[in-house]
């Protein structure tokens, strides 16, 4: 939905607009300084400072009113894939674009269908990342090609991406975006796609929405639909996950300068997904929405849900500390789950885009697209 602005509102945004460039170009040096101290992948780390400074010059409003909404970019990245791909590679993409949107039951939310699903044989369930805050960006849609599309070519089993479009913050607060994706799970369910061939996943907020909904799976929300697995998912992944309210982790003191999330970041958008007050709320409110801060033992019910789990997360990233301790609980209440950790001894936060930015498969995607196909495969 359009965010509307007022002649103020967009007076404001000129003024930031104005001071942008030199706020972004001192975010570089700083950050291409650290990068070269640590001897760190300059390039990527001046796109990373970039992302860093994004937040900090522009609001959640400004942000949303300059981005194009989820849907019109989905269907913007279709038409110009479709437009400039090369003859001999169009016979392969053309049948695998197409818009196809499949509206929710809740009227705020859709899948967008990315790839064929009418001759698909695995699913993945994707959130996009963004702080809830952001919608769907050109970098998405190249990482689901370049690491699930065309994972599935090269295994010759065909894939098919259903992005869920969710309602941004702060415009919804939590548990929105929890009963929009447990929505969208049972969509697919009862649309006659078997557990074993849906594999569910996101990135950074989408991988807070993912643990969310194992959650729920694991111990219903009573807001959200219930969701009764008849056998385990294929597999899920969570690509640099947020998982906790804490931003006192070791790993925000040695990464907050070099990281494109920093504890102030954090702060605020849990403020804007929970309720600027969720701090004198009681605690149970928010049981599902960060996995290591909840009370509630839920973990060792994970296998029932998948027993393939993949986790990827930046040793140089401000949420490296608690993505360590999830894998480490997983573990210990799921012994047998297969679950695989990536700790990418060069990488900050959420890597994979920037890489997909470059429109190239770097080390991160590399690591997914060989997780994916390990399941095809398999299967």
């Amino acid at each position: 939905m359009a965010v509307s602005f007022s002649n103020t509102d967009k007076l404001r945004l000129a003024l930031r607009l104005c001071g942008a460039p030199f706020q972004i170009f001192a975010y570089i040096l700083r950050g291409l300084a650290i990068a070269s101290a640590r001897q760190l992948p300059l390039r990527l780390y001046a796109l990373c400072a970039v992302a860093k400074a994004l937040p900090d010059v522009f609001d959640a409003r400004d942000t949303q009113y300059l981005c194009p909404p989820t849907r019109q970019l989905y269907e913007s990245w279709i038409h110009k894939k479709l437009l400039h791909s090369h003859k001999k590679e169009h016979a392969v993409v053309a049948g695998r674009l197409r818009c196809d949107v499949q509206p929710l039951a809740d009227d705020h939310s859709s899948i967008l269908w990315f790839g064929d699903r009418s001759r698909a044989k695995k699913v993945v369930l994707f959130f996009h990342g963004g702080g809830y805050n952001t919608p769907l960006l050109n970098a998405y849609m190249e990482f689901l090609w370049r690491a699930y599309i065309k994972a599935g070519i090269e295994a010759d089993t065909e894939v098919a991406v259903a992005i869920l479009e969710y309602s941004l913050s702060p415009g919804v607060q939590y548990p929105t975006q929890l009963c929009q994706a447990s929505n969208a799970l049972a969509h697919l369910l009862s649309s006659g796609i078997s557990p074993r061939n849906i594999i569910i996943g996101g990135d950074s907020a989408g991988g807070n929405l993912t643990a969310q909904l194992l959650c729920h799976m694991a111990w219903p929300h009573p807001e959200a639909v219930p969701i009764k697995l008849s056998e385990p998912l294929a597999g899920v992944f969570l690509i640099s996950p947020w998982l906790s309210t804490r931003t006192t982790d070791r790993s925000f003191a040695e990464n907050g300068s070099i990281d494109m999330v920093s504890a102030p970041y954090v702060r605020l958008v849990t403020a804007e997904v929970l309720g600027p007050d969720w701090e004198e709320e009681p605690s149970d409110r928010f049981s599902h929405a960060f996995p290591l801060d909840t009370q509630h033992p839920w973990m060792d019910r994970l296998s029932a849900l998948t027993n393939k789990m993949y986790l990827s997360v930046g040793y140089h990233e401000v949420l490296r500390d608690q993505c360590v301790e999830f894998v480490d609980k997983v573990r210990e209440a799921n012994p047998n789950m297969e679950l695989q950790f990536d700790l990418q001894e060069k990488m900050a936060h959420d890597f994979v885009l920037l890489e997909a930015e470059e429109k190239r498969d770097g080390e991160c995607i590399e690591a997914m697209k060989k997780w994916v196909k390990s399941m095809l495969i398999a299967h």
